[in-house]
This record gives structure tokens, C-alpha cells and sequence, in this order.
């Protein structure tokens, strides 16, 4: 009886651990509804989000997916490489100092490193160069393409 005590102990505690790290068990609908407060569509995120948290005082998030994810970006199908952790810091229109985010473009893969909401743009910078192209295209979030990501 005592053991079967320490467990269900044990089991609460890690229940209530989890709850307050993220206090919507919801991780999916909540990290992309946190996407849209602000500023940003959905689809910047990947269907296999297992968890989230963020900062809110600082602005530092942590999104931690299910498993790497390989998807195709539009509206160029540019292939893009999500790691099992996506780390930033994000403000309102501005996620700053991504790092889990990787694009390949000319024959190279690219890190990146932030993403601006510009009206109805979205700019994706790469070190020192961005490009734009339209929010709606990320108005869905995509799933993942099956195989893992070597990212």
C-alpha cells in the first residue's frame, strides 16, 4: 500500500509539474494560437507540436515537436527542416534568435534566424538576407512528410 502511495505521489506531482510549465494541456491548439497573438499565422509551426512554453516577460519560447519534421515550404516548395526543439525569442510581428529552423535554397541548406510580420508578409531572414512572401501562404499548418529530418 505504501509503495502504491508513493507512486500515485510520485504521478501527481509530474502531472502538476507539467501543468504549470504549460497551463493549456493543449500544446498543439495552444502554441499556434500563441503564434496568432502575435502576429503570426499557424502555419510557421508544423502539425506535431508535443509541447510548448514561453516567457512572458522576456519573450523566450521553447516549442518542442513530437519528432524532426521535413516539410515543403510555399509557395517556392522549398524543403525545410524542423529539429525536435524550436527555440526563439518573439514580440509582437518579430521572433528574433531562432535556432531549429533550417531551409534548403540554392543547393544549400540555410538557418533560420528570424521572421518579421509585415502587413500581409511575412519576412524570413537568413543571417543578413530575407526574403518575403505573403501570410496567407502559412495560413494552414503543415504536416510533417513521414521521413525524418537530417537537420
Amino acid at each position: 500500500m505504501a509503495k502504491l502511495l508513493s507512486l500515485l505521489s510520485l504521478s501527481l506531482l509530474f502531472l502538476f509539474s507539467l501543468s504549470s510549465a504549460n497551463p493549456n494541456p493543449n500544446s498543439l491548439l495552444s502554441a499556434h494560437k500563441e503564434l496568432e497573438t502575435f502576429g503570426f499565422p499557424i502555419g510557421l509551426l508544423p502539425t506535431n507540436v508535443a509541447h510548448y512554453s514561453i516567457n512572458r516577460t522576456s519573450g523566450e519560447f521553447s516549442v518542442k515537436l513530437s519528432d524532426k519534421c521535413k516539410l515543403t515550404l510555399p509557395p517556392d516548395n522549398y524543403l525545410a527542416t524542423y529539429s525536435k526543439i524550436v527555440r526563439g525569442k518573439i514580440v509582437k510581428n518579430k521572433i528574433a534568435e531562432l535556432d531549429g529552423i533550417k531551409v534548403r535554397a540554392m543547393f544549400q541548406w540555410w538557418s533560420i534566424t528570424g521572421i518579421r510580420s509585415s502587413g500581409d508578409n511575412l519576412v524570413f531572414e537568413v543571417g543578413m538576407l530575407s526574403a518575403k512572401y505573403p501570410a496567407k501562404n502559412f495560413d494552414a499548418s503543415p504536416p510533417c512528410e513521414g521521413l525524418k529530418a537530417d537537420s
